[in-house]
């Protein structure tokens, strides 16, 4: 058995005074960093949901909580890093997330946001990459949490081909909010993600999940809804839809589905074209993000063939 190793005699563990100390909290390097300043002045973070693990004269750990907007409680436990060269990162990592998670979710009612962390696409295969995810992984299982799902981020790149229309298709923008939600009830039957998929095992009927998919996400989108689009057949029947949007940091393939009844066509890649062809078209684009669920492979597969490369792979804990 493993003996727990000691903490520093002098560790301190705190949040950041202000914004002005976010140098200090971005001593230890993550993809997110550049994001931080952006985030602390919309008020998606906030000072006090940022905390550091300080010991012999420099950041041990840390740790953050992000809302989607300002005014909300925290939703996402997205920051959590250790020195990596210290032999207690680890039980420095869990004392800081114990302290922090006490002060932060105090007032939060309910189990613990979800811990989502950014990983390499290939993790497991390079040594030290995966010893960096297994630590950051055990603090947070430590504490009781669980993997819920590993999800492949995606990217299309300006200059990669886009697959030419087909014709199979007719696109045109939806109609109301609901002629969109319908279509989302729809899609939800067979589906593979496994958030809807825990949307409806709690309870939730398809019709449900769709409603709370779409004012929880896509309504808050404030790019034009005329991106948005509707796929037919040439006789006007609705085979499914994608969302082209911006949210506060990329351009992204927010939703594409394909309804039942149209499955197993293909018709998948002509929606992914057209919604990469509509933020392509878009000035000042440097890139299109999208993800999927690792076991989405039929997702995955759409998303290869539509130009889209894995650059990433997020794994998302949380607590029962």
């Amino acid at each position: 058995m493993t003996t727990p190793a000691a903490l520093p005699d002098d560790l301190v563990l705190r949040p950041l005074a202000d914004a002005d100390e976010l140098a200090l909290f971005t001593t230890l390097p993550y993809t997110l960093n550049h994001e931080l300043a952006d985030d602390l002045a919309a008020g998606r973070r906030r000072p006090e949901w940022m905390w550091v693990a300080l010991a012999g004269g420099r950041v041990r750990a840390r740790i953050a909580w992000w809302a989607p907007e300002a005014g909300r409680a925290p939703e996402l436990l997205d920051i959590l890093d250790l020195d990596d060269t210290a032999d207690d990162r680890v039980a420095i990592g869990a004392a800081l997330h114990r302290a922090a998670s006490a002060a932060v979710l105090a007032d939060v009612p309910g189990t613990p946001p979800e811990f989502m962390r950014f990983v390499p696409g290939e993790w497991r295969d390079d040594p030290a990459d995966r010893r960096a995810v297994e630590d950051r992984v055990a603090v947070v299982e430590g504490a009781g949490a669980r993997l819920k799902i590993e999800r492949l981020r995606l990217e299309w790149r300006p200059g990669t081909p886009i697959p030419a229309p087909t014709g199979r298709l007719l696109f045109r923008p939806l109609r109301d909010e609901e002629e969109l939600i319908g279509l989302m009830a729809a899609v939800i039957g067979g589906t593979l993600d496994a958030y809807t998929l825990a949307d409806l095992a709690s309870g939730l009927s398809p019709r449900a999940a769709a409603e709370e998919h779409f004012a929880g996400e896509l309504a808050r989108f404030r790019t034009p809804r005329d991106w948005w689009r509707i796929g037919t057949l040439p006789d006007g029947e609705p085979v499914g839809f994608v969302i082209p949007a911006r949210n506060n940091y990329h351009p992204i393939i927010a939703y594409a589905g394909v309804v039942p009844a149209h499955r197993g066509h293909g018709y998948v890649d002509d929606l992914l074209a057209e919604g990469t062809r509509v933020l392509s078209a878009q000035p000042d684009i440097p890139r299109i993000r999208a993800a999927t669920d690792l076991t989405n492979t039929p997702m995955a597969a759409a998303f290869r063939r539509a130009g889209y490369v894995t650059f990433e792979r997020a794994l998302h804990y949380t607590w029962a």
